[in-house]
């Protein structure tokens, strides 16, 4: 499957994020948040180093900043894309800010909570769901996430 070029341009910046995130020593993550219109209106970047915050990860913090930005919690009608598949807090924290769609690189079967080890963002016990779309440059996502965790090996 093709993905959507306008997923493709805002996993770019993903992933432009997350090389930002390595430089500082971070787990290499980079989020955004898109709006119905296109535009990007929340980035983030795991900062759990950074802040000594442990739900500093980029897919939360991108969320804050849309939030923040649009002036509600309710992010309906929204995308993230990140570029590694959520854990379980951050799938939890989308469904909770109603995002509509997740989009993802990498996919995680450590800790993957859209699909891999569990389907959180999909599960029909929930009042909401998302869309999902995984594997997006999932070669360009998964590359800086081995190297970091080789490197510390």
């Amino acid at each position: 499957m093709t993905p959507d070029p306008s997923d493709v341009a805002a996993m770019r910046r993903a992933i432009a994020l997350a090389a930002d995130a390595g430089a500082a020593g971070e787990v290499p993550v980079g989020a955004v948040v898109v709006d119905g219109d296109g535009a990007i209106i929340g980035e983030g970047r795991n900062r759990r180093e950074e802040t000594h915050d442990p739900s500093a990860h980029a897919e939360v913090v991108a969320m804050r900043e849309a939030a923040e930005r649009s002036g509600s919690w309710n992010l309906d009608g929204c995308t993230l894309v990140v570029t590694l598949e959520p854990c379980v807090m951050c799938a939890g924290t989308l469904l909770q800010a109603r995002i509509s769609r997740l989009v993802f690189g990498a996919w995680d079967d450590k800790a993957g909570a859209a699909g891999s080890l569990y389907d959180v963002v999909r599960d029909r016990r929930l009042p909401y769901r998302a869309e999902v779309v995984g594997g997006v440059l999932e070669a360009e996502t998964r590359a800086p996430l081995e190297e970091f965790f080789r490197a510390r090996r």
